[in-house]
């Protein structure tokens, strides 16, 4: 399997950034850590292993990239609105550096975007933020309401990167129209506590006339064992 490391002084975030590639073809998929996780998180609990057939064979490549959750959400000592802009900082990497990188190195379309837990917040945000770069988002065991993170601050930007705030009042035609071609998938355990915030988030897009599956999985499905699961069924793979 094609593995690459890459590492570069981001100007948006005004630090070195870290990420991995793996495979050489395929659609790309964008993998986001759980909570304050790094770029090789994803690789040290083997998901890439039970990736590693539809990688191998060209139709995959996986980008895995590095957070600044300790910057931003974790960074309980700031103002909301600072942890908030440090999010959006984000974004502007993902959106102007990361996704150039891609399709440099992959003409394919296709961009999916897949993260668990807090992971799962950064892959639906980035992706209904981006409707016109994303083509299909799966979030596991989510994080949609960035409320507690930000001490129930609303304001500024605050908002903007809040999913079930900001999808709550779309109204734009075309980012819903980009939005309705969207293929998205939430899925969660029954008796995991965050259950609630996939629910939310599935009617509040299904409100806004956007298709999405929302799959409940039996017990707590709150670990990598699940994860695991759920992705060689929303994605493909093996063990």
């Amino acid at each position: 399997m094609n593995r690459e490391f890459h590492r570069w002084f981001s100007p948006n975030l005004q630090r070195e950034m870290d990420l991995l590639v793996f495979g050489h073809a395929g659609a790309r998929l964008l993998i986001f850590p759980t909570s304050k996780g790094r770029f090789y998180e994803w690789e040290d609990r083997g998901m890439l292993g039970v990736l590693a057939g539809p990688i191998e064979a060209g139709h995959l490549q996986v980008y895995c990239v590095d957070s600044v959750d300790e910057e931003s959400w974790y960074a309980w000592w700031k103002h909301p609105g600072s942890r908030a802009w440090r999010q959006t900082e984000y974004d502007r990497y993902l959106c102007d550096e990361v996704l150039p990188l891609s399709r440099s190195k992959n003409p394919d379309m296709t961009m999916i975007t897949l993260g668990a837990s807090f992971g799962a917040y950064h892959a639906l945000n980035f992706a209904l933020r981006h409707p016109e770069l994303v083509g299909r988002a799966i979030g596991l065991s989510g994080v949609y309401d960035i409320g507690y993170w930000a001490s129930d601050y609303a304001g500024g930007d605050v908002y903007f990167q809040n999913p079930l705030a900001y999808m709550a009042n779309e109204s734009n035609p075309e980012r819903l129209s980009a939005l309705q071609r969207m293929d998205i998938i939430l899925a969660v355990g029954r008796d995991d506590r965050l259950r609630e915030q996939s629910e939310r988030l599935s009617g509040v897009l299904w409100g806004r006339g956007i298709g999405n599956a929302l799959r409940l999985w039996d017990g707590w499905a709150h670990d990598w064992p699940f994860w695991t699961q759920m992705i060689k069924q929303y994605i493909g793979g093996h063990d």
